[in-house]
């Protein structure tokens, strides 16, 4: 496998990830915070509707822990392809 080939490989697979991962915080804070609201408010989660905290919270938790997940995958990706910082 050639250079060239490598790096499309590489970025197919960035991108695969972040579809996923946007797709993920989209469930999150779109499905979840306001078209579930309602059904969510039926659970509690430390004395608050669930759905008040994926309306108010949720999506910037989820967000912030996908970003994390996003540096591993990558450092992950970065060494499978050999293009890691030096």
């Amino acid at each position: 496998m050639n250079d060239k080939q490598k790096l499309e490989l590489y970025w197919k697979n960035n991108l695969l990830y972040v579809i996923i991962l946007l797709s993920i915080w989209f469930f999150v804070s779109y499905v979840c915070g306001i078209l579930l609201v309602d059904v969510l408010s039926n659970i509690y989660l430390g004395g608050f509707r669930l759905g008040f905290w994926f309306a108010n919270q949720g999506s910037e938790v989820i967000f912030v822990i996908l970003i994390f997940v996003y540096v591993k995958l990558m450092n992950n990706l970065d060494r499978r392809y050999d293009v890691q910082e030096k």
